[in-house]
């Protein structure tokens, strides 16, 4: 790749490192200038305009970060690299909250130099001006038009507020290199954000790594992670890449990072860092040039209060936060999603589907939902196999004392009328909703605010475990697939609980 149009400016107080990086630079194309601190920088920045700027952190007459504010307060366009001591990761996560692309810990890599770079360089063109979004999602379709798009965009609709806030998001954050953590409950889209992420960044010709990290034992989570050579241990037969390693250039997704325990959390927590990796059995580290995008269900937050999280890890991972709020709060998006998901299934079955009447939709509209478009996929694929006729018939929903979500009868009420061929509705305007009582009758809403949360909480979790594990004589394979949590995670919970089976010589 030719870099003999992009000019870079370095800045930093050392003339000897400062030369090295020009030198460097130069060799690479760039058309290189230079600055020992932030007046001299200010001066240049005044003179003309740069492609990418990259600063020291700590400057004779200030600090790099001061720069970076320029950057944005003017609206300048230049994709900034931030240089940090070692060790200094809140100044790195500061940079990257500040909007900067990347940072580089002293003592710098000279490759990793380049490679951050010359990351930083390609899609210059096409980038957005720093304070605008520039958006590569496909307009909502009308009902009934044709699809267009990458697939797993058209997934990513909605004409709610909440959903155009996300989109948005993701367009202005998909060209930095800072780590994004996407929170939403089970079935909302979580890895669909990290694919439209990926796709809209200068890495898109890269691979993309998803790993869910909750569903690898915790022995092999080293080997998958980072790698193995051979002999490393038993039946390791040849060397083998891990995770960072495949996704080298691309994007790492890493799905249910909460799942992961305390001891992989530290490994993690350095391959990020340093962005370096040792394969089990290697003695030497590899650099890896890997973008983080994790996910989560849980309030990571409350884990790290809990101790379950790191703090330092958790900071890391959440420099930017997108969050996908559940389907039972932006009702107003099914019509859209009901006819792109049955779309896709006419596309997938090579048959016509059954049209989406105004009643259907209402009935569906009567339903919880609470494993969100994943269910609502799941609904309209078994409604599909079982209707007869020109429109499709649902299956109206069933009483659920349990679910922790708007009635039934309330979420149609507020449904707007839809026809089939129409605009999505309007989004409605906000309203109070009822909802449906809890079935733990035996641990009722407190009268007074609980003075222990935890304990309340941790009680409540533990009844439903133990219900859970007796209704499948504590088969704890079928009680988590019950609950829909992996066998680790009813492991975890039924030893913080203390809840023992007859096997385990105990009483629940």
């Amino acid at each position: 790749m030719s870099f003999e149009n992009t000019t870079v400016l370095v800045v930093d107080d050392e003339p000897d490192l400062r030369t090295l990086y020009e030198l460097t630079l130069l060799r690479e194309g760039y058309r290189v200038y230079t600055a020992g601190s932030v007046l001299e920088a200010r001066a240049q920045l005044q003179q003309r305009r740069f492609e990418i700027l990259i600063t020291d952190m700590r400057l004779p007459d200030g600090l790099g970060m001061e720069l970076l504010q320029d950057l944005r307060s003017q609206g300048r366009s230049e994709r900034a690299i931030v240089m940090t001591a070692y060790g200094s990761a809140d100044n790195a996560v500061a940079a990257l909250r500040e909007g900067a692309f990347d940072y580089l810990t002293k003592p710098v890599d000279l490759k990793q130099f380049r490679q951050v770079v010359a990351s930083a360089s390609q899609g210059l063109q096409d980038a957005p001006v720093q304070g605008q979004a520039q958006t590569t999602f496909q307009p909502l379709p009308a009902a009934g038009a044709p699809l267009s798009g990458a697939p797993g965009q058209r997934e990513l609709i909605g004409p709610s507020l909440v959903m155009q806030q996300v989109r948005e998001r993701i367009a202005k954050v998909a060209g930095s290199m800072a780590p994004i953590l996407v929170r939403g409950e089970s079935g909302t889209g979580k890895e669909l954000v990290a694919q439209s992420l990926h796709r809209s960044s200068q890495r898109a010709n890269g691979p993309m790594v998803a790993v869910n990290c909750g569903a690898i034992p915790e022995n092999l989570l080293e080997a998958e992670f980072f790698g193995a050579r051979k002999g490393a241990y038993t039946g390791a037969n040849q060397d083998r890449e891990g995770y960072f390693q495949a996704a080298h250039g691309g994007t790492l997704f890493l799905d249910e990072i909460g799942e992961l325990p305390l001891s992989m959390q530290a490994k993690l927590l350095r391959a990020i860092q340093e962005r370096k990796v040792r394969p089990l059995g290697a003695q030497q580290e590899e650099a890896v040039d890997v973008r983080i995008v994790s996910a989560t269900h849980r309030d990571l937050a409350a884990d790290v209060q809990a101790g379950r999280f790191r703090q330092d890890l958790y900071y890391r991972l959440n420099v930017i936060d997108i969050f996908i709020p559940p389907l039972r709060e932006r009702r107003e998006d099914l019509p859209a999603l009901c006819q792109v998901l049955l779309e896709r299934i006419a596309n997938e079955s090579g048959q016509p589907v059954p049209q989406l009447s105004a009643e259907a939709l209402q009935t569906l509209a009567g339903h919880a939902l609470p494993g969100n478009v994943r269910e609502l996929e799941n609904l309209l694929l078994r409604s599909v196999a079982l209707s007869d006729g020109a429109f499709l018939q649902v299956e109206p929903a069933y009483s659920d004392a349990a679910s922790p979500v708007p009635a039934p009868a309330r979420v149609a009420e507020r449904m707007p009328t839809y026809e089939p061929g129409a605009a999505p509705p309007e989004p409605p305007e906000p309203q109070a909703e009822a909802v449906a009582p809890s079935s733990l009758q035996r641990f009722p809403p407190p009268q007074d605010l609980p003075s222990d949360l935890q304990s309340w909480l941790d009680a409540i979790e533990r009844d439903i475990l133990v219900r859970a594990l007796q209704e499948f004589g504590f088969n704890r394979t079928a009680a988590a697939n019950r609950l829909g949590i992996s066998l680790r995670q009813i492991r975890y919970r039924m030893e913080r609980l203390q809840i023992h089976g007859p096997s385990d010589g105990g009483q629940p």
